[in-house]
């Protein structure tokens, strides 16, 4: 496994991306909108940030009402999701997703429980 990308909440996406883009010298490389959720993508050497701007009331909207702008999830790629599943579940970790579902550009997806890997929003990303 290796690491995918960094999700972080902010109410102003494309502000963030031009901050992050002076800081780390990276661009957008992908947006894409999920319902009530605006996704850009800003390409490092070895991953990505993925900036989740909320669009209407929904789940990052809720988050950043509770916990404010900043680190949501960190996301971890994966050849065999359903394998790192099986190996989640077994270790004891909860799971918010026990099936892969779509997520940004296509690829596969599923969530890992905070309450279970310490604190930490966990996503599996099959590519």
């Amino acid at each position: 496994m290796n690491f995918d990308h960094a999700g972080v909440a902010t109410d102003d996406a494309e502000g963030l991306a031009f901050l992050y883009e002076d800081l780390f010298g990276c661009e957008i490389a992908h947006e894409e909108r999920f319902g009530e959720l605006r996704v850009l993508f800003l390409e490092l050497e070895n991953g990505y940030f993925e900036l989740l701007e909320p669009q209407d009331d929904g789940t990052i909207s809720r988050y950043l009402d509770d916990h404010g702008a900043g680190l949501h999830h960190v996301a971890v790629e994966t050849d065999d999701i359903e394998t790192a599943l099986g190996t989640a579940e077994s270790a004891g970790v909860e799971l918010i997703d026990e099936a892969p579902r779509r997520g940004a550009w296509g690829h596969r997806v599923a969530f890992l429980h905070p309450r279970s890997t310490g604190g930490v929003l966990i996503e599996f990303v099959e590519h």
